[in-house]
């Protein structure tokens, strides 16, 4: 499990006094940077499911980026993914120690999305021939340069078996991810589902390889 950062958020005693509420932690880190967070809102629990039932049959090795507050993190672990076997990524180092909180059982890597290859590997995730089944995204994609996209995308397939998934969620009713750059890397996308209850309305897109 990847060591934290020292918390600005201290009691006196000097102990950890990161606010427990998930809505509260995730307006203040919005406040902070909106377009770091770039959801307008902390992902709500049915498209929680609705991501989660796009893993693969039988997936047990997981990896999320953009874990925010941990709402797709509790959704795996409640639809049975051992703790030993998600890895959460989370840029945000105050979202990493609430995340390494709220999970102590799963490890939590304070890292940028486009080190995930390294990031696996580090985390035993990736030893021998082994791979990950799906990668579970909370990340803005949409509002993120091509070139960005085309990182992000790259690592994630690097750590992807066969037939895994890269699996995200947008606002729009389009892939966040434009054609073209689907075609050069060799990905297809297909919308699977629609939150309508979540705040506002997501669509799931799942990209695998061609």
């Amino acid at each position: 499990m990847s060591r934290l950062p020292p918390s600005p958020w201290h009691n006196d005693a000097g102990e950890a006094a990161v606010d427990a509420n998930p809505l509260l932690t995730f307006l203040r880190q919005w406040l902070r940077n909106p377009v770091q967070m770039a959801a307008v809102s902390p992902s709500g629990r049915e498209l929680a499911q609705r991501m989660v039932e796009q893993l693969p049959p039988g997936a047990q090795r997981v990896i999320e980026i953009g874990a925010g507050t941990g709402v797709f993190t509790r959704a795996l672990l409640e639809h049975g993914i051992d703790p030993a076997k998600l890895l959460v990524i989370e840029v945000n180092p105050e979202l990493s120690r609430f995340l390494h909180e709220r999970f102590p059982d799963v490890r939590i890597a304070c890292a940028d999305a486009r080190r995930l290859r390294d990031v696996a590997a580090e985390n035993g995730m990736l030893a021998g021939d082994q791979r990950a089944d799906a990668v579970i995204s909370g990340l803005g994609l949409l509002m993120m340069p091509r070139s960005l996209q085309r990182e992000i995308l790259g690592a994630a397939f690097s750590v992807l078996g066969k037939g895994g998934r890269f699996i995200q969620f947008s606002y729009g009713p389009v892939s966040p991810v434009p054609r073209s750059l689907l075609e050069e890397l060799g990905l297809s996308v297909r919308r699977t589902a629609t939150a309508w209850r979540n705040v506002p309305p997501a669509n799931v897109f799942v990209y695998q390889r061609d």
